[in-house]
């Protein structure tokens, strides 16, 4: 699964992988650097809207059908393998996919002396781009349109494998355009995409358990122990 990721690369540098992207104000205008990035908070996300669209969503997919926003506490991951089969997710995969950018993510490992946290990436240290879904949801009592998506996951490669069995799908920049059109994309071209990232091209490192705490977010998260 991806539980908690960072997010710290200026949003006016994402753009650079785009040549036609519309950008929401607010993406330029409330940008800081996270450190500790948490379901239900607010994460950059590129929407296959018309014209690919940088904007805020909130993190944990809601349905447009469901009841109250909490149902997306637990819609944070989507598991590739299920992707045709979960009425949640598969209209969005068909119509609605999006790009949520990154530079690195947390995992935990069980240890004698409990959970050790640590933090994978690239060995680039590049940012790059989680296959995602994204959903509108309209808040009858407020009457707010609340944007979502969901990190979709895959089985891990060997650097996550010794840590846990499920890794977040990281794309390929060549399949950026593909994933992000608006219009139909045959299943099995949208589903060769979804692969674990090249175990050779990442890297990890146990940190402090600083980062247990969602309310910490800053640089020491990432720090090596």
């Amino acid at each position: 699964m991806c539980g908690r990721f960072i997010q710290i690369t200026d949003p006016e540098k994402i753009t650079t992988s785009f040549s036609d992207l519309e950008i929401d104000v607010a993406a330029l205008t409330e940008y800081s650097p996270h450190y500790n990035i948490a379901p239900s908070q607010n994460i950059f996300t590129v929407l296959n809207t018309p014209t690919p669209k940088l904007t805020f969503t909130h993190w944990g997919l809601i349905p447009f059908w469901a009841k109250d926003k909490t149902i997306g506490n637990k819609m944070i991951n989507a598991r590739a393998e299920t992707l045709l089969t979960k009425p949640s997710f598969r209209e969005p995969f068909h119509k609605r996919r999006c790009i949520i950018f990154a530079d690195g993510f947390y995992e935990w490992k069980g240890t004698g002396e409990g959970k050790a946290p640590f933090f994978i990436r690239p060995i680039n240290r590049a940012p790059f781009g989680f296959a995602g879904l994204w959903g509108k949801w309209i808040d009858k009592h407020t009457g707010q349109d609340i944007l979502s998506s969901t990190i979709i996951t895959t089985h891990a490669n060997a650097v996550v494998a010794e840590i846990h069995n499920r890794m977040p799908v990281i794309l390929s920049p060549d399949h950026y355009r593909v994933w992000l059109r608006a219009d139909p994309v045959s299943d099995n071209t949208l589903m060769s995409f979804l692969k674990p990232y090249p175990a050779q091209e990442m890297e990890k490192y146990e940190i402090s358990k600083v980062v247990n705490n969602p309310r910490n977010d800053s640089v020491e998260c990432i720090r090596p122990v």
